[in-house]
């Protein structure tokens, strides 16, 4: 199992647990040789969905964990009782070493605290950002942070842009990253009080490519590769983004059902059409990271099916193969001896 990357999945959080979610390991073990899969949950109930698949049963392994994490839950208060949770089990296993990688679409309060109090920050790292791929003209760009840090500091915004860096270069394979913090104009001279003091910092970093201000309507068109902004800011971005597609796609269907005319040429478009619209489904990119933490956390959408389950343990991979966390600390460790 040495050269096999390691993923825990909870197996329990989210609104389509366990069905979904053991669905999606499943998948993953099958696409992807080259990892490991332990489930934690009520063991009961995940041999029950694990039954219905054939699967590499010598990749794949439950771990009993008799709690469940509720969304409504306090998550500070949830993480520090409920130690026998499928959540905390899984980031334990990741704590001691015995996992690479935990993936969870439960409690999104619980799985930052977790990751913080129990996998830990890597040193000299302020606060780790969730940073999920959103789709764009041209591929895709990482919104660092959009559910995290509501109250974060420029300092926090220079580490994320560096971390995000790292990321779309070494995982999605961006070279030299275009780097843009999210304002309301292009102006060097508009935005908020955060914004008008990171700004400079960002424009003195000179291991980033930063391109400055970025206007919420550019981000769809690929403006730049790493989406830098505090987390309320971020996760209203990712929010419009996910309503505003869901409705075009909505509405495009409709209108292609809407007349015996447009029905014919919906036949004709079909393959096309589809595979423009596969771009703007969310469950293609995997879930969101946690980065700067020591091990790594991936939140996917409380929704998440099979398909974005699977996605998310193959992310997993890269990101183990990659040594992201190991660029991560050599990069904030340069800053360190820098500002010595």
């Amino acid at each position: 199992m040495q050269d096999l990357v390691k993923v825990v999945v909870d197996a329990m959080g989210g609104d389509n647990a366990p069905e979904e979610i053991v669905k999606g390991a499943v998948e993953a073990v099958n696409r992807q040789e080259d990892i490991f899969v332990y489930l934690t949950g009520r063991k009961a109930d995940i041999e029950g969905e694990l039954r219905k698949y054939t699967f590499p049963k010598e990749r794949v392994e439950i771990v009993h964990a008799e709690e469940v994490i509720e969304t409504a839950e306090p998550p500070v208060m949830a993480i520090r009782k409920k130690k026998d949770s499928s959540i905390v089990v899984g980031m334990n296993m990741v704590k001691r070493g015995e996992a690479d990688a935990f993936v969870s679409s439960g409690s999104s309060g619980a799985i930052l605290v977790g990751g913080q109090l129990i996998v830990g920050r890597i040193k000299g790292i302020e606060r780790p950002p969730l940073a999920p791929l959103i789709p764009t003209k041209d591929g895709v760009a990482l919104l660092i942070d959009c559910g995290a840090n509501v109250d974060a500091r420029p300092s926090h915004l220079v580490q994320f842009a560096k971390m995000g860096s790292v990321y779309m270069e070494h995982v999605v394979g961006v070279k030299n990253p275009r780097v843009g913090i999210v304002n309301i104009g292009a102006e060097e001279e508009k935005g908020n009080a955060l914004v008008k003091e990171t700004f400079p910092l960002l424009k003195e970093c000179g291991d980033i490519n930063f391109i400055g201000s970025v206007e919420a309507r550019d981000i769809p068109a690929g403006v730049c590769d790493v989406i830098v902004c505090e987390a309320f800011v971020g996760n209203v971005i990712l929010k419009l983004y996910e309503g505003v597609g869901a409705v075009l796609i909505s509405k495009v269907k409709e209108g292609l059902m809407s007349t015996l005319r447009s029905k014919i040429g919906a036949v004709l478009i079909k393959p096309a059409l589809k595979e423009t619209l596969k771009a703007f489904d969310a469950s293609e990119y995997g879930g969101a990271p946690l980065l700067g933490l020591n091990g790594l956390v991936v939140k996917t959408h409380g929704s998440a099916k099979a398909k974005e389950v699977s996605n998310t343990l193959i992310q997993c991979v890269t990101f183990k193969k990659q040594k992201i966390n190991e660029k991560i600390k050599e990069c904030i460790q340069s800053d360190a001896a820098s500002a010595e």
